[in-house]
């Protein structure tokens, strides 16, 4: 009997090592930790979606856009995520080893601006030739604010200061005239009368039926790693539907930020539609191409044979 049960046991951890190597790593590089559009992979992780499909995650998160497909040209993460599309438009003509896999973010980019209260600065009008906040160069946050100066009829000069925490405190210190932030970060100063909001770019209507940031991945991952990576966006897709379905997802939220829930929820609601982050969605590409044109990401127009080779993930070019 002993012998059975020592056999048995010996099986069943036969079965956890097969089980535990049948799991395929993946490396995600994410701009910004801690924003609800870039929550999904920490998120589903924990929920056990990803691991449901075979998946380890291994999140490395960086300070924005630049910093997040570096990482994946470089091959050290397998995707990106947070990536600003004419930034990856210019890349991918300059000969860099990605490709998009996804959309991330289509419609306003969730981004604000804002100064201290005791800031004389009431509106973006009042930005002539004021020092303006964006995180790195290339981020959708950057083109948004090339966008918001441009629609506004002000010159000002961008700044880059990574991300929303180490932005605060260059706008607070005087370092910078404006600072910029994406939600959850800086929403509850602006209840306690620390900060005034002066600009969204939601305010930019050109971008509101765009796909302002993508998922990538590298070259090599897509010709490797393709049925990982078919798993990972069902997992994904999973996610953000429990995201936006159960009270659970907003209380695991505010725990990991460390935010009220209330806050969590407003957020939400208010700055992220579901249907603003469909990892299928693409609209605007033309619109795109000519932003990335103006602002120097791209040398010549991408032909259509080179639109369909970087976003493999739809058939819009076809």
């Amino acid at each position: 009997m002993r012998r059975l049960t020592l056999v048995c046991m010996l099986a069943v951890a036969a079965l956890t090592v097969v089980d535990a190597h049948a799991e395929d790593a993946l490396k995600i590089a994410i701009g910004q930790h801690g924003n609800w559009e870039n929550a999904a992979p920490e998120l589903g992780q924990r929920m056990g979606f990803f691991k449901k499909r075979g998946l380890v995650l291994d999140l490395l998160y960086t300070q924005g856009s630049a910093e997040t497909m570096q990482a994946v040209v470089a091959g050290s993460a397998d995707i990106g995520i947070g990536v600003g599309t004419p930034a990856a438009m210019g890349a991918f003509a300059r000969g860099a080893p990605m490709l998009a896999l996804a959309n991330h973010t289509t419609g306003a980019p969730a981004a604000y601006w804002y100064v201290a209260a005791t800031s004389p600065i009431k509106s973006f009008k009042d930005l002539n030739g004021k020092t303006v906040a964006f995180s790195t160069t290339g981020s959708s946050n950057h083109t948004a604010l090339l966008q918001m100066a441009k629609l506004n009829g002000v010159v000002v000069t961008p700044v880059a200061t990574g991300n929303p925490a180490s932005t605060f405190t260059q706008t607070m210190s005087g370092q910078v005239d404006v600072g910029w932030s994406s939600p959850p970060f800086g929403l509850q100063a602006a209840e306690d009368g620390k900060i005034r909001i002066i600009g969204h770019g939601g305010d930019v209507p050109a971008l509101r039926t765009q796909t302002v940031r993508l998922q990538i991945t590298n070259k090599t991952a897509y010709a490797q790693k393709k049925d990982a990576l078919d798993r990972y966006l069902a997992a994904y897709r999973e996610t953000l539907d429990w995201m936006y379905s159960d009270p659970a997802a907003l209380k695991m939220y505010s725990e990991w930020v460390n935010i009220p829930e209330p806050i969590a929820k407003r957020m939400r609601d208010e700055f992220y539609p579901e249907s603003e982050l469909v990892p299928d969605a693409l609209a605007g590409i033309d619109a795109l191409g000519e932003e990335a044109l103006a602002f120097k990401y791209l040398k010549a127009p991408l032909s259509k044979a080179q639109l369909k080779e970087l976003f493999v993930y739809s058939k819009a070019f076809d």
